[in-house]
């Protein structure tokens, strides 16, 4: 990301839950959205902070309105500071440190080797793509992958909403299966395409720029026995009918990307699409549930 004409705005001090609230609110409901959404910690203080990085200086007026309109007026931004241009990417990495779920090892270029014995370690290095692994919601996913991969074949996978591709790497990295990888945003299926090449599963993991499940080559595909969505509770609910139909029966729909205090209406609208919870994980604000499709037809 080039840092001219860029400026970021800090929100802070807010707690962890808040800062959540807040990247979530900025990232869904602003058009356009900001070109990043980070979040740092005072590791002594335990406050966080929020900032939105963004062309133009103009932009933190909608910010202050977004905040206003979601209750949280007092959060006003502080003054929008021009970016100095740096490498940014490696300059991320920094902070990153390697993450551990179920027999995953997620890790940037600068961690390489760093792996156990028995360890399937995936490289993801930091982009304009989400997913470096580090989120609580690709840590729930990742986990239930490799359980329910433990209980059950999988031979056929989609990934929606793929960022970097982390859920589709993974799967293909574990199960040796193919794995479809769509993502609305056409330079996250780049990336996503890049990401797969370099973890070596571009045999398995065929990237595709689609919203949703209606996408012609995802209705040829189908029925999948795995679907992965780590996106946002919203479109989560939407899409439930369009999951349900598109898995086999027995399938599983592994999805996450919202917060706990969502997690109901994300169970009724997959219960209503006719499928049933068979497992679920919670860390810290945030749940990840999966799925199945009943064998039988009978509701």
């Amino acid at each position: 990301m080039s840092a001219e004409g860029l400026y970021v705005l800090n929100i802070e001090p807010v707690s962890k839950g808040l800062a959540d609230r807040i990247a979530e609110a900025l990232e869904e409901t602003l058009v356009p959205a900001p070109q990043a959404v980070a979040l740092d910690t005072d590791h002594k203080s335990g406050q966080w902070r929020v900032q939105a990085y963004y062309r133009g200086i103009s932009e933190s007026n909608r910010i202050q309105e977004l905040l206003e309109a979601i209750g949280l007026g007092k959060m006003i931004p502080h003054d929008p500071l021009p970016v100095q241009s740096r490498d940014w990417v490696a300059a991320s990495l920094k902070g990153l440190k390697p993450v551990r779920a179920g027999r995953f090892l997620i890790h940037g270029s600068h961690d390489r080797g760093c792996a156990h014995a028995n360890e399937i370690a995936i490289e993801i290095d930091a982009n304009q793509a989400f997913g470096t692994g580090h989120h609580e919601t690709t840590v729930g996913c990742l986990v239930l992958i490799w359980e329910l991969a433990r209980r059950r074949r999988f031979t056929r996978a989609l990934d929606v909403g793929t960022g970097t591709g982390i859920l589709a790497i993974a799967i293909a990295r574990l199960l040796k299966i193919p794995v479809i990888a769509s993502d609305i945003d056409p330079v996250a299926v780049a990336i996503a395409s890049e990401n797969a090449a370099q973890n070596a599963v571009s045999p398995w993991v065929r990237t595709l720029n689609a919203a949703g499940l209606r996408n012609p080559a995802i209705q040829v595909s189908r029925p999948f026995d795995l679907i992965t969505a780590n996106i946002l509770a919203k479109p989560l609910v939407s899409l439930a009918p369009d999951v349900a139909s598109a898995l086999g029966p027995g399938g599983i729909a592994i999805v996450s990307g919202l917060l706990a205090t969502q997690s109901d209406a994300v169970r009724k609208a997959y219960r209503d699409a006719g499928l049933r919870e068979v497992a679920s994980m919670a860390n810290g604000d945030w749940t990840t549930l999966a799925f199945r499709k009943p064998v039988s037809t009978k509701r």
